[in-house]
Formats: structure tokens, C-alpha cells, sequence
């Protein structure tokens, strides 16, 4: 090294050439520390399973037991489970008790919908899983579920129009069509019942809830329409044990009236603008026949037209208050 000068500092030229040495010697300067990566906190840290039963004593036992294996693998912090009796005449809830889970009892059958929205609202935690208790939904596909939830605000366990009898598939084909049509997206399963949530989010939904079998496709739509992501995992279901209790003609036609009421609930313009069109349509038609058979503007393409402007002005106002309903189901900002 060279000796500083009189005054105590380096000349540039000294200063390169002690720099020089040093590179010669194979002196580097020590490298920065680097903070190790954190992992990336996950979203799903605490779990509410709801399992809705009615008289199903038959398989609810083994259920609950798969429900824990699968459970004290997944990772997630907390969890609990939490089944819904609605009205059982047989050991439903002395069996779900016996499991270790938390059971809440109606004294007299309510609906599906109704043991659905109940458990949502008694719900503790931050997440909530909706599971029938008739053993269909299988428990392993739970992880994956949770993997998604970490993109999603929901994934819905979708059975590809398969896992019931012909006519209820064809019949869900239908219901995923409509459902289709409204959100203006593609529905591959718009009735099933086994569905991952942000509790914050579902809870703002319960008053929309009917108190049948109809829930899932309320939850659907309403997520969609609000502009919350929404996954389909596909799944394949198992024999149910014991007796269903939805009925073809009963619940089948409650299902078409609500998802035509939930149509023009949540995206009315989806149905009046093609209806207001249909009218103006006939009106031209109409109006072009009369004109060349007689020359002449009859009353009743007057009629028709008027009722597609009515038809259209009643999409608009009721699309105004669609928008101004949703308001008051923003949830605050999930943590």
C-alpha cells in the first residue's frame, strides 16, 4: 500500500493502483445480505364446514369421520364442523354429536336452504364449506378446493351433469343453460351444493337465500353478479346413502321460477332487452304485412311497438334498481 502525502489524503492515480492490488490479491467486496423469503400468507386459515342433514343417520357417521382425516391433512389452522339437524326423526343428531361435531337442531323441518342459511350465519370462522350429509360429495377433493380458494372467492365442486338420475341431469343441463345466459358466462354446475366461500361474503347473501333446495343457484348467481371470482372444480360424486328428499315436479318447477325471478333480480336487461326486441320485431312484421296487403298503419302495430318501448323502458328502470339493491351487499374488505 502506498503512504498517504502530507496532507493526509490520496491522490485518483494512488488510489487506482491500491485498488489494483487488492483485485490481485483476490480481495472482493462482501457480498449483501440477503433477507430470507417469507412464505406468502395463505387466505384460508380457518374453516367452517356446514353439513346440512335430515335423517341421515345412515352414512353421517363415516362422513364426519372421512370429513376429520381429510381435515388434519389439509393444513388449515382452524377448523370446525358444524351440522345443521333439520327436524330429524331418527339418531341425525345424536350420531353428529357423538363425531365430535357441533350440532344445531331445528325442532321442525324448515328446508335444506333454511339449515343452509342457518349454519352460514352460525358459521365462526373465516371460510365456509357447504357439504351435504348424504355422503355424495366426496370429502378428498377438499384440498383442491382450498388450493383454488387461495385465487378464488368461490369454488363450487362441479359434477358435470352426471352424478344424479337421467332426468335430474337433464334437467340441470337446462338450469346450467339459463344460468349461462344470464351471467353471460359459461355454468358447468350451477345446482351443486358442495361449495367453498368467503364467509364475509356469503353472509352478506343469506337474505337473498330461499329456504329450499334452490340456495346453490341463488349463491351463483348473486357472486357473479356482484363480481366475485368463481371456480368449478370438477368432481366425481358417490351413491347417496338413504332416501332423497327433492322432488322432480315439486322442486323442479320451483327451480325454473327462481331461476327466471333470479334472472330478472340480478340481470334484468338479460331479459327484457330480447323480449322488448321480440315485440319490436312482430311490430315491423306486422306493420310490413298490413302496409302491402292494404297500405295502411294498423292499431295493432302501434300496439306492439309501444309495448317493446314500455318492455324496454321497464329493463332499464329495473337494472337502475338491481344496481342500487347490490350496493348493500358489499362485505367490508376480506383480511
Amino acid at each position: 500500500m502506498t503512504a498517504p502525502d502530507a496532507l493526509g489524503t490520496r491522490s485518483p492515480a494512488v488510489e487506482q493502483a491500491d485498488l489494483a492490488a487488492l483485485m490481485q490479491a483476490g480481495d472482493r467486496p462482501a457480498p449483501r445480505a440477503v433477507a430470507p423469503r417469507t412464505e406468502a400468507k395463505r387466505r384460508v386459515t380457518g374453516l367452517t364446514i356446514v353439513v346440512p342433514a335430515k335423517n341421515e343417520s345412515a352414512g353421517l357417521g363415516a362422513l364426519l369421520a372421512e370429513l376429520e382425516t381429510v381435515l388434519g391433512s389439509c393444513g388449515v389452522a382452524q377448523h370446525e364442523v358444524l351440522v345443521i339437524d333439520d327436524g330429524s326423526s331418527d339418531r341425525t343428531p345424536e350420531i353428529a354429536a357423538a363425531a365430535g361435531a357441533r350440532v344445531i337442531s331445528h325442532p321442525e323441518s324448515l328446508g335444506n336452504g333454511a339449515a343452509v342459511k342457518r349454519g352460514i350465519r352460525e358459521a365462526r370462522l373465516g371460510w365456509v364449506l357447504l357439504l351435504d350429509g348424504d355422503g355424495q360429495h366426496p370429502p378428498e377433493a377438499i384440498p383442491e378446493m382450498l388450493a383454488l380458494a387461495e385465487r378464488y372467492d368461490m369454488v363450487v365442486g362441479s359434477r358435470g351433469g352426471a352424478g344424479g338420475a337421467t332426468h335430474r341431469n337433464l334437467a340441470n343441463r337446462l338450469y346450467n343453460a339459463l344460468a349461462s345466459y344470464v351471467t353471460n358466462r359459461p355454468i358447468p354446475d350451477l345446482t351443486s351444493g358442495f361449495r367453498l366461500m368467503r364467509a364475509d361474503v356469503v353472509k352478506g347473501f343469506c337474505y337473498l337465500l330461499p329456504n329450499t333446495f334452490s340456495y346453490p343457484t341463488t349463491i351463483t348467481l348473486a357472486m357473479l353478479r356482484v363480481g366475485y371470482s368463481v371456480a368449478f372444480l370438477p368432481i366425481r360424486v358417490r351413491p347417496r346413502q338413504g332416501r332423497s328428499h327433492i322432488r322432480l315436479l315439486r322442486d323442479g318447477s320451483r327451480f325454473l321460477l327462481i331461476i327466471m325471478r333470479i334472472a330478472v333480480f340480478f340481470a334484468p336487461l338479460r331479459v327484457f332487452v330480447p323480449l322488448a326486441a321480440l315485440l319490436f320485431a312482430l311490430g315491423v312484421c306486422w306493420y310490413a304485412y298490413t302496409f302491402a296487403t292494404g297500405a295502411r298503419f294498423t292499431n295493432m302495430g302501434l300496439l306492439l311497438f309501444t309495448q317493446a318501448t314500455v318492455v324496454f323502458a321497464l329493463g332499464l328502470i329495473s337494472e337502475q334498481v338491481a344496481a342500487l339493491r347490490f350496493q348493500r351487499t358489499d362485505p367490508e374488505p376480506h383480511p
